[in-house]
């Protein structure tokens, strides 16, 4: 992980809503540079701002990262993640687009170091053709994107 990514995220709980979005059976992922190496392929989302609803968060992050409106439905799943220094507990909620063009936008956090290197719908076959290490966790229990679009509960990973 870079030192700039460690210091403005690690060591401390980092509460995010991301959304999941799929698009004839593809998801949309956006690549992370510098958080597990050079690819870190993961649903766009971000953290949960002071007085801010999960829902009014993904709408957000994904007008900012993405250039797509969309529309917040169902609660999916929760995941926590503690490792490398970071410890994230995350919020999925599946998302449809209303709205905008898919474009490559920015992360941006008041001192965050840029983290966003690229968008790309990913299909089963696709995201079993990655390094496991280069996608988000959730990516261990299922490469199929529509049955994780059914998964409900809470994940440890």
């Amino acid at each position: 992980m870079k030192a700039s990514v460690q210091k403005y995220y690690g060591n401390r709980l980092r509460v995010r809503a991301c959304g999941w979005l799929v698009h004839q059976g593809a998801v949309l992922l956006a690549n992370h540079a510098g958080v597990q190496g050079s690819h870190f392929w993961a649903p766009p989302g971000g953290g949960i701002e002071f007085g801010e609803t999960a829902q009014g968060c993904i709408k957000r992050e994904w007008q900012e990262e993405t250039g797509i409106v969309v529309e917040v439905r169902d609660f999916l799943f929760a995941c926590e993640f503690i490792g490398n220094n970071l410890h994230a507990v995350e919020l999925f909620f599946a998302v449809t687009q209303t709205g905008g063009r898919l474009q490559l936008g920015t992360d941006p956090e008041p001192g965050a170091p840029a983290v966003l290197r690229g968008l790309q719908f990913f299909d089963e076959k696709q995201l079993q053709a990655q390094k496991k290490n280069q996608l988000h966790g959730i990516f261990s229990l299922s490469v199929n994107p529509n049955e994780i679009l059914g998964f409900r509960g809470y994940f440890k990973l």
